[in-house]
């Protein structure tokens, strides 16, 4: 995540991008924007507020070689090149059309920025940003005609959020580039991340700690609440998070023999991590040193929530992942044919 409280916009220009496949065109602005006092306090923290909760960066990714990644190549001749930023914005623009290959890609307006002051991971860099905006909102602008006010719906660009965006840091490590990206209209995942950026994760405690909470995650769905129910998934993800919270490193072998009391679901448990590597084209390494603002995130998204289909919903507590286990019991009455729970308590609250 970045701080950007020092930061500030030394370059802006806007671009509007086709589509290809519509057969619509990009129209280029030859001129840097020009802001004023109020529309500058608005843009600079418009732009940059998405990337203060990013916990995960990117390296940029090639099959053959990395500086053969086209906003690789682009970005450092920004970086070297003040006076080609309008031109190589343009290429950048260019090369996003070209990844519009199907209908549902949309049209925008295409934001390139450089930012000066950008604050990460106790450094302080310049940056470029790519942003486009997909989505138009409808305002109402007030006007005086004949001496009277009248009303009329104009479109224009919402300041609440971004709809995709990307920080290329002027800071690099072993593995190249430091990146971050935000997408909050992710019809096309691929579009963004894999044909326009070509971007990675970075091989780092934050995307092993990511990589094994999916995995957790979606063992949970797949196979726990499949097999064995609602309480024994939620219970599973409760101890997973504890498991995580508990400890600074991650031992595959430790995590499995914590939380797993039956071999059946050990073997379950390691047959579904080969099948969701092959999946997802990973490794997960079989020991790592835990991401405490990962886990922190993903609790956040965790739904420990009991449906049942009577219209009853049992809640249980994330942070007691023992509770479930010691006071909730599920069971079957053969009288009325349906399956029950019996909760345990003290005193309501």
């Amino acid at each position: 995540m970045i701080s950007r409280k020092n930061a500030s916009i030394s370059k802006f220009i806007i671009h509007k991008v086709g589509n290809k496949f519509n057969d619509t065109k990009n129209a280029f602005s030859e001129k840097l924007v020009d802001f004023d006092e109020a529309s500058y306090d608005l843009m600079l923290p418009f732009l940059l507020r998405p990337f203060g909760s990013v916990v995960q960066s990117y390296r940029f990714n090639h099959h053959a070689n990395i500086s053969l990644n086209e906003i690789n190549s682009y970005s450092t001749q920004m970086f070297n090149d003040e006076d080609g930023f309008v031109e190589i914005s343009k290429h950048m623009v260019t090369h996003l059309y070209e990844q519009s290959s199907s209908a549902n890609i949309k049209t925008g307006d295409v934001l390139i920025v450089m930012f000066e002051g950008i604050e990460f991971r106790d450094m302080t860099t310049n940056a470029i940003g790519i942003f486009k905006i997909e989505n138009k909102v409808n305002f109402f602008q007030t006007f005086l005609e004949d001496k009277s006010y009248d009303v009329l719906v104009q479109k224009g660009i919402s300041s609440k959020k971004v709809d995709k965006g990307c920080l290329i840091l002027n800071q690099s490590d072993g593995e190249g580039n430091i990146i971050l990206s935000v997408d909050n209209n992710s019809y096309d995942a691929q579009y963004w991340i894999n044909h326009f950026l070509n971007i990675k994760y970075a091989d780092d405690s934050n995307n092993h700690t990511q990589q094994y909470i999916e995995l957790c995650k979606d063992f949970s769905t797949e196979i726990l609440k499949t097999s064995y129910g609602a309480k024994e998934q939620n219970t599973f993800l409760a101890k997973t998070i504890d498991f995580f919270k508990e400890n600074e490193i991650v031992n595959i072998e430790q995590f499995k023999e914590e939380l797993f009391e039956d071999e059946k679901q050990i073997r379950e448990f390691e047959d579904y991590k080969k099948e969701f590597e092959g999946e997802q084209n990973l490794v997960i390494r079989n020991q790592f040193d835990v991401a405490e603002a990962v886990v922190n995130k993903e609790k956040r998204k965790i739904k420990t929530d009991i449906k049942l289909d009577t219209n009853i919903q049992i809640k249980l507590d994330i942070d007691a992942p023992d509770a479930s286990a010691e006071y909730l019991e599920r069971g079957y009455d053969d009288e009325k044919k349906m399956h029950y729970y019996k909760v345990f308590f003290n005193a309501e609250s």
